[in-house]
């Protein structure tokens, strides 16, 4: 011990890793890609690939020897040296993800890191080299070439040209320590059968052979999870294969796709869950994906055990209960901007069908009318539009509104800076008394709850129009629909409703079917291809951010924090509720740990504390553990 009192840990001996090649480093077989280059322009290329792909798998499941396996592909092909060198220029853009993102990690580990395929030298070494691998470290086939440059053959006299030839090479390198392989074929589980190795990890993340799953030591989808298995803690911070991810609703496509390429496990159940299923389903989730359905209630987030943010696929996060997630050190983001330009749209040509009286005209003509009237509705230009509401939505409506010819009057409860030439009106009142179309883009707050009801449809002017494309239940429906019948409104459009059906299956009801000149829409305002795929871009991204690097710019519920990467250091994550002193505890901690701060942060909202430390490398796992112990401490992470 020294006078710090840290009891430092015996130094271990790194242990060997022999890794495969073919479909573990690479995300494919070489001789497969080398086949596509070879018959580029072939005629025969479908047949021959055909073949060569059901040789490979043959061989891998053990169904064939694998000199025999490797003759038989060699024959179907006539590779020059030219074909090679574009086959390994080809295979470095080929790395598996996992071996890709890990990179950092395995270099370090490099002089105990071996590369043992029953591929070539003369394209392995290319591809290994790049990542900072040794080439003396790579052991595999060397193909002979004609006087030409004509792959000829490969050497007859090499262990790897034959089955069993993998085990033969581990013997033969004596290696003193523990030895654990990486691979995805029989081959590779072979130098564990034969005693050679401790353990067979089964790598999944590109092939799955169930044949050799059936006895591999470790099902491995990325090497994320090897390093973890292998209490290599100072590597990385969790595999990432171990991350659970819950999507629920419709969330865009892209979504999935991008949680899945960072290697993380998803499940998406495309439907809204009510509180009861949600709360047995999040049990071990890491990630929440919701759309503006499913609730999120504080119920859910106490039976969530494992849960690090939540992501909002929307604009509003009404239905989540922020308290409970700041409570419990859960990080929330939505998507704020993203489909501002599609319910803009939306609602200027809502505005304009409305007030040329489109909705009569085309409900007659479906029905066989020719209901031409002298005059049919009016022009925009020159009217009056009041927006009840000036954030994202209401103040792009404003430009494009006046862009076109109308005059902008808004109310917001908060002070906003007006565009253009919009003015602001002193109260909600003021707005209705002078507007000629009045449209809402207000929030889902409890407050806001039937904020339309007679009175406000009363003060409006005579034959006015009334959109709402923000939230149903701020409009009381009986109300709207007498001002309409009743003639005090000219004309209605709503793409939100108080109670709405959970899929695109199930049956519409409400009182407001059937009014004239009204336009009913079922929640499309940001149902746009654009609007969709930015928000599945957003979303995950600022939630990626946050586990790889503790950033928190864009969340709703957490103090801002725009962080860099972290460049050799750890990054120590910790949450805390709003009291005094912690980081005070925190630097203490690190002081009687002789740790030196590389960089520090800390910032505070009224619930909840947020510091991130950047340190040295060299610590103990006894300082992680009365950091955890402080005792205002929500979260603990530590980032590598």
């Amino acid at each position: 011990m020294n006078r710090a009192g840290i009891t430092f840990a015996p130094i271990m001996k790194k242990p060997y890793l022999i890794i495969d090649f073919d479909s573990t480093f690479t995300r494919v077989e070489a001789l497969d890609l080398l086949a596509e280059i070879v018959l580029a322009h072939s005629p025969r290329k479908g047949e021959v690939l055909r073949q060569i792909q059901e040789i490979t798998n043959r061989g891998m499941d053990g169904e064939l020897d694998f000199r025999t396996s490797l003759t038989l592909r060699l024959e179907l092909l006539h590779a020059h040296r030219d074909h090679i060198q574009h086959l390994a220029d080809r295979l470095k853009e080929q790395v598996s993800p996992s071996f890709r993102r890990n990179q950092p990690h395995l270099t370090a580990l490099k002089e105990t890191v071996y590369v043992v395929s029953n591929g070539f030298r003369d394209f392995i070494v290319p591809v290994v080299e790049d990542y900072g691998l040794l080439a003396e470290n790579v052991f595999a086939n060397v193909f002979t070439y004609d006087e030409k440059g004509y792959v000829s053959g490969f050497d007859t006299e090499s262990p790897l040209s034959r089955s069993g030839g993998k085990s033969q090479v581990i013997r033969d390198l004596k290696l003193q320590g523990d030895v654990y392989v990486i691979g995805d074929g029989a081959n590779d589980l072979e130098i564990r059968k034969a005693g050679f190795a401790n353990k067979f990890y089964l790598f999944t993340e590109n092939v799955e052979r169930e044949k050799v799953k059936e006895e591999a030591d470790h099902i491995a989808p990325s090497v994320d999870e090897i390093l973890y298995n292998l209490n290599m803690s100072r590597s990385l911070s969790y595999p990432k294969n171990r991350i659970r991810v819950l999507l629920t609703e419709e969330v865009p496509a892209n979504a999935a796709a991008l949680f899945e390429q960072e290697g993380y496990q998803v499940e998406h159940v495309g439907h809204p869950l009510s509180e009861d299923e949600l709360c047995e389903k999040i049990k071990n989730v890491n990630v929440l994906g919701v759309g503006a359905k499913t609730p999120v209630t504080e119920k859910v987030i106490a039976n969530a055990r494992r849960l690090i943010n939540i992501g909002a696929f929307c604009i509003e996060t009404g239905h989540i209960s922020l308290d409970a997630c700041t409570k419990h050190g859960v990080a929330v983001f939505n998507a704020p901007f993203s489909n501002t330009r599609s319910v803009v749209e939306l609602a200027l040509a809502e505005i304009i069908l409305l007030v040329r009286q489109v909705p009569e005209r085309a409900s007659a003509m479906q029905s066989g009318q020719w209901d031409r009237p002298p005059q049919a509705g009016h022009e925009v230009r020159g009217k009056k539009l009041g927006l009840v509401g000036y954030g994202n939505i209401g103040a792009q409506l404003s430009v494009l509104a006046e862009a076109i010819g109308l005059e902008v009057y808004f109310y917001d409860i908060a002070d906003k800076l007006p565009l253009g030439n919009a003015r602001k009106c002193d109260s909600l009142e003021a707005l209705l008394s002078i507007a000629d179309i009045v449209s809402l883009h207000i929030d889902s707050r409890p407050e806001n709850d039937g904020l339309f009801g007679t009175a406000q449809f009363a003060a409006m002017q005579q034959g006015a129009i009334f959109l709402n494309l923000s939230y149903g239940k701020a409009v009381q429906p009986a109300a709207l629909r007498q001002a309409v019948l009743s003639g005090k409104l000219g004309g209605c459009g709503l793409d939100v409703f108080p109670e709405e059906p959970d899929n695109s299956h199930s049956t519409f009801r409400s009182e407001l079917i059937g009014l004239p000149n009204t336009l009913l829409t079922p929640h499309i305002g940001g149902r746009t291809a654009e609007a969709q795929d930015d928000i599945g871009r957003f979303v995950p991204g600022k939630i990626l951010q946050y586990i790889n690097t503790g950033t928190t710019t864009g969340s709703v519920n957490f103090p801002q924090v725009q962080l860099p990467m972290v460049l050799n250091a750890h990054r120590l994550l910790h949450i805390h509720h709003n009291v005094p002193r912690v980081l005070a505890q925190i630097d203490r901690v690190l002081a009687q740990h002789d740790i030196n701060i590389l960089g520090q942060y800390l910032k505070t909202n009224e619930h909840i504390g947020y510091v991130i430390t950047d340190v040295d490398k060299a610590y103990s796992e006894e300082l992680l553990g009365q950091l955890k112990q402080i005792e205002p401490t929500i979260w603990f992470r530590v980032l590598y």
